[in-house]
């Protein structure tokens, strides 16, 4: 059971991490963008809802999650069919937990550097001001 256990918190970080990067990171903006026109101007339910898992880090997963489970035989607590399904949604539902402790993470820095800015500008203009 420890072993398994284990194996969730490190399979679940790297889905977290793959759908985090596809679905936030510049590297995939430009297919992002695609995805996301796609999406809002397809008259089509299934072709929006398509494009839509690939803007959605919460709807990726549950597929990058998938494809672990597919790939490793990854079962939690029962060692049956029913261990793909608790797994799956284990993994889920942890790499969601990384996902906003990230993104918060990301949140409260991209604050701090906005306030030192901030600072930074009121300084400078203090010392034009004083000339």
């Amino acid at each position: 059971m420890t072993n398994e256990i284990t194996r969730l918190f490190i399979y679940s970080l790297v889905i977290a991490c793959i759908a985090w990067t596809v679905t936030h990171e510049e590297i995939f903006r430009e297919a992002r963008d695609y995805c996301a026109n796609q999406g809002s101007t397809s008259k089509s339910f299934f072709r929006k809802k398509f494009f839509y898992v690939f803007t959605c880090e919460y709807c990726f997963s549950h597929w990058v999650t998938l494809l672990f489970v597919l790939l490793t035989g990854y079962k939690l607590i029962l060692h049956d069919w029913r261990g793909y399904i608790i797994s799956g949604f284990s993994l889920v539902f942890m790499a969601n937990i990384y996902m906003t402790i990230f993104a918060l993470l990301r949140q409260g820095l991209k604050k701090e550097r906005i306030e030192a800015s901030i600072k930074d500008e009121e300084l400078r203009e203090i010392k034009e001001e004083n000339r």
